[in-house]
Order: C-alpha cells, then structure tokens, then sequence
C-alpha cells in the first residue's frame, strides 16, 4: 500500500473542508449527489470516446498502482539472474531449462526460453526490446487516459455549473428551489477542478513514474539475461545489474 498516496488525498481533502469550515459554511453544501453524476459520468464518457476498449480497460486496471503499486523486484530479479548465470556457468546453458516452468513472469519466461534455445545476447535483446516497447506503449496510453480525465473534468464541471444555473433561470418564481439549483452550480464546478488536480493528473503522473521504473526493470532483465548468454562472470553479472538499482 501507497502511504504517501493515502496522505496525499486526506491533505488535500482535510485542506478544502477545514476552509470551508473556517468560511462558515456547511460542510453538507460540498455533498451533492447530482453535481457528482454530473461531472464523473461526464469525465468518464469523455475519456471513453476517445479511448480504446483494450486502452481504457488498462487504464483502469493500472489505477490501482497508485495505492498498491507493484513490488520492487529488483534485488530478488538480480540474484535469480545471478544464480542462473552461475548454473548456466557449471553446466551449461541447457540447465536452465528445468527453472522455466517455475518462472511466474511472462516478459522474464520468454526470455529465459530464447536463452535455452541458444539464441544470441543480441537475438535476445531484438526480441525482448520489442516486448518491452509494446509493453510501455499499452501503458503510457493508460496513463495519458487518466491524463485526459484531468482535461475533460473541469469542462464537465462547467457544463455541470451551466445546468446548474438553468435550473434556477426557471424557478425564480419559487425561491425555495434557488438553493439547490445554485448548489448544484458551484459545486460542480468545484468537483471539476478537485477530480482533475487532486485525483486524475497525481494518479496520471505516479502512473508514468512507475512505468518508467518497470521499464528500467526490464531492461535489467535484457542486459541480465544477454550476459548469461555470453558465458559472462556471475560476480560481474551481479554487480553490472546492480547499478540498475544505484
């Protein structure tokens, strides 16, 4: 679990509301149902036009990196790299076959399977850096969906505000109906802003950071693996992939 993430989004949440306490106002005028409908289905049907299935379908499922990103492997990817190239050393390449089925991790699996079939350092790495831009691309288009959503939110909330106001230009004849109406209009507005600035573009922005790290991750992979396949060093293997994480 992100902890950062978590205190970030109470900041910011005890932030607004300890200003409108300290306004005088009514925490509950903030809680409008219809306001919410308003400016979240709209975003969402926003992002959706302009979206793939395939692309909005990850994007979703990425969002949850920002409160469980994904466990940092790195130590424990540089030690099964470094015992593999230990084993591969005593007794050849072939001997790794047997640690295939075990291999959770597709990206890492195939790689471990060109190695087996005697592919080259350099094949590996054609084969793999393809994977890896295909990879990187599905995801920073997820993020760039998230992106979006911070974009289209604050319009959403606008449109959210005209209507808002429409529903007052036609009850002014019944002042018991105002209220609502203004509500509706200015917390919209504030919803569009809040969604795209504490919400949408942190989660958007966290997303790319941690792409960027699981990139780097495979790459270490690649280098990891092409250093097996040239019959390099264990120790040298170990501390070459160990930069990685310096």
């Amino acid at each position: 679990m992100d902890k950062l993430t978590l205190l970030g989004l109470l900041v910011a949440l005890v932030g607004v509301m300890t200003g409108q306490i300290l306004e005088g106002s009514n925490l509950s005028v903030l809680f409008q149902g219809t306001a919410f409908l308003i400016v979240f289905g709209g975003t969402m049907g926003a992002v959706m036009v302009q979206s793939s299935a395939k692309v909005f379908i990850t994007a979703l499922k990425m969002g949850r990196w920002a409160f469980i990103p994904p466990k940092p492997a790195g130590p424990a990817l540089i030690g099964q790299l470094t015992e593999w190239g230990t084993l591969a050393r005593k007794e050849g390449i072939l001997a790794l076959e047997a640690r295939i089925p075990g291999i959770k991790d597709p990206f890492l699996q195939k790689g471990m399977q060109l190695l087996v079939d005697g592919q080259s350092a350099e094949k590996i790495q054609e084969v793999l850096e393809i994977d890896i831009h295909s990879w990187e691309q599905l995801r920073w288009q997820g993020a760039r969906v998230w992106e979006a959503a911070a974009g289209y939110s604050p319009t959403v909330g606008i449109v959210g505000a005209v209507l808002g106001l429409m529903h007052v230009m036609q009850n002014l004849s019944e002042p018991a109906k105002l209220g609502s109406g203004i509500a509706v209009a200015f917390v919209a507005t504030i919803y569009g802003v809040s969604f795209a600035n504490f919400i949408f573009l942190p989660v958007a922005n966290k997303l790319k950071a941690i792409i960027m790290q699981q990139t780097h991750l495979r790459d270490m992979i690649v280098d990891g693996l092409g250093a097996i396949a040239n019959g390099e060093n264990p120790r040298f293997i170990e501390l070459k992939l160990q930069s990685y994480l310096d």
